[in-house]
This record gives C-alpha cells, structure tokens and sequence, in this order.
C-alpha cells in the first residue's frame, strides 16, 4: 500500500519517513510526481491547511495522501508566527530571518511571555479527497535568547524543552521524536492510518 507524503520540504520528510518507516507502506513525497501543483495553503488554522493539502492532492494523484501542517504559536505574540511560521520574516523557509524576527519581537519579555508551543496538524486524505481523519499534536516549551545547536529546522534551535534544559537543534532525533508535536501527532495517526489502509 502507498502513502504520498504531501510535501516537498526535505526537512519535515525525512521526519515524516522516520516516524513512520516501520509501517509496511511505501512512503513517497511528490518527487514521482512532478506535475502535482503547489497547494496554496489558504487556511486560518493548521487542521485547514493540512486538509486542503490532503483533499488537493489525492485525487489528481489518485492516492492516499498525508497531509501536515505546522508551526510556532507564541501566546505573548497573540499566536504569531502561528499559520505562517515558515514565512514569519517575508521569504518561506528562511529560518535564520525567521528566527532573527522572532527573537526581536520577544525583546525585553522574560518567564511566562516566552512561553510557545509547536503545533502539527497531520490530515489523512483517500484517493478521492475524502479526509478520513485529522489529528494534532503539540509541544510546549521556552524561547530561548540565543539560538543553540544545529539540528533540526524551522525554531528548533530557539525552542527549548525545559525538562531537558536543551533545545530542540540540540537534542537526538530519537529523543526529539520522543517529545515533539510532529511525533506525537503521528503516535495518534498510526493506529488509524493502520486501520484506513488495512496495513
């Protein structure tokens, strides 16, 4: 059975492949796929962005497709950069601009102001657009001052998990996938990805 990946950042791949490589699915991104288009992500939350991913693409694929969207969400900052974490500072994907603007805007906030949690959304699409399930998973931790370590992407090296007193750019994948809102909305997915594909 065939799962697409619907996605084409490398980084939030190989996450994805990793937390579900055990599974007896053949995982693929949109490589194959080259005309697949760019989904807008047009939504005001990351369960509608995740969905239209999803009900996009699987019926111009004609496959199962997963879908996720997720992000940053800092209370202080009135939810920002939320929806639009990977685009925070103007340019998608730039995580040095990103996070150069996050930590100017929490400039002068200290304790509870810095709290943030990460949020992902993943939505399982059939091979018609019918979304089957969505689930979500989140991740609270601390802004950090000052980035550290070099692992991960997106804030990873800004968000600290105080339990371990360590930064998501600094911790394993193992002990990351352990904790992280991308793990643990995928522990939730499993059993029903299982149960959708009969694998």
């Amino acid at each position: 059975m065939k799962l697409v990946l619907g996605s084409r950042n490398a980084k939030k791949l190989r996450e994805l492949r990793e937390l579900l490589g055990d599974l007896p699915l053949k995982l693929t991104d949109l490589s194959p796929y080259p005309t697949a288009p760019d989904v807008e992500e047009t939504g005001t939350t990351f369960a509608e962005n995740a969905q239209i991913k999803a009900a996009t693409l699987a019926p111009i694929l004609g496959e199962w497709v997963l879908g996720e969207d997720s992000g940053l969400v800092v209370p202080a900052l009135g939810g920002q950069p939320g929806v639009y974490s990977a685009r925070y500072a103007g340019t998608h994907g730039d995580d040095a601009a990103n996070n150069r603007k996050l930590l100017a805007e929490l400039m002068g906030k200290s304790g509870e102001e810095r709290r943030a949690y990460y949020v992902s959304t993943a939505a399982l699409a059939d091979p018609t657009g019918q979304i089957v399930t969505v689930v979500e998973g989140r991740c609270w931790g601390v802004i950090a001052t000052a980035a550290t370590g070099t692992g991960g992407f997106g804030y990873d090296p800004l968000f600290i998990i105080p339990e371990y007193h360590a930064s998501f750019g600094t911790l394993s994948p193992i002990v990351k996938h352990a904790l992280s809102h991308r793990g643990r909305s995928v522990a939730l997915l499993r059993p029903r990805l299982r149960a959708a594909l009969g694998v």
